[in-house]
């Protein structure tokens, strides 16, 4: 019986965001080289992409590319940049026939030129879809992001457009990548691994973690379904106590 069932509709969170690992050792598990698991890794994004919708999930973020990962081996990066343009392609139709938009957060402007096209194709292709939102961290780093948003504040600054004592939490998230997107409230990890690894540093403040043993390509909608019911059974507090919660 799916897990599906077990999980309140009215107490989704409105935005998931995944950092997608494993598919190295998942390839090596089955003898095979890694960019093998990064190809069987699709899978796993469709089904939760489709997954998430279908539930009434309105934010998906997925940790695809890092600033850090340029340092992996050439012909890896290579592979990977090839993959995520035929995938880009491949999966449009997906996109537009389940209502979701496309966005990305990062410096695409860095990524190979093709691949950039197609981003912004794509993301111009699906931008009046309005079921979900799907959006993937290409090229991103969560300290780089926050560096460049106090570089945006500071030029305001000098130029007197606001004053130092205006800023606030508020106005260094509107100067992010995410401006007008809620942050996460539920992160998932898979592979095993817990740590955040530069992923959305200011946005995860108050999300709930969830990590599981299970490698990327084995992610299945009943593994996303544990995760959701996991957050739904969590106490979020907020700094207050749970007595606060029950007198609110």
């Amino acid at each position: 019986m799916s897990l599906k069932g077990k999980i309140d509709l009215t107490r989704l969170p409105q935005h998931v965001a995944i950092i997608m690992d494993g598919n190295g050792r998942w390839a090596r598990k089955h003898g095979k080289n890694r960019i093998f698991g990064h190809t069987n890794g699709i899978g796993a994004v469709r089904e939760t992409s489709e997954g998430c919708a279908e539930l009434g999930v309105k934010y998906l973020t997925l940790y695809a590319f890092s600033t850090e990962n340029w340092s992996r081996p050439v012909t890896e990066v290579t592979a990977l940049m090839t993959l995520l343009l035929k995938t880009i392609k491949a999966e449009l139709k997906t996109l537009l026939k389940n209502d979701i938009r496309l966005k990305v957060i990062g410096d695409i402007a860095k990524l190979p030129a093709g691949v950039a096209r197609e981003l912004n194709e794509a993301m111009a292709n699906t931008a009046n879809n309005k079921r979900m939102d799907l959006i993937l961290a290409l090229n991103y780093s969560g300290k780089s992001e926050i560096v460049r948003a106090m570089k945006e504040i500071a030029v305001k600054v000098q130029k007197g457009e606001i004053a130092p004592d205006a800023i606030t939490e508020d106005l260094v998230s509107n100067n992010l990548y995410t401006a007008g997107i809620p942050d996460p409230e539920l992160l998932i990890r898979t592979s095993g691994e817990k740590r955040v690894s530069n992923f959305m540093l200011w946005q995860l403040a108050y999300a709930e973690y969830f990590f599981t043993d299970v490698f990327w390509p084995d992610f299945t909608r009943e593994e996303l379904y544990k995760a959701i019911i996991d957050f739904q059974n969590r106490e979020r507090r907020f700094g207050k106590t749970s007595e606060q919660l029950v007198t609110k």
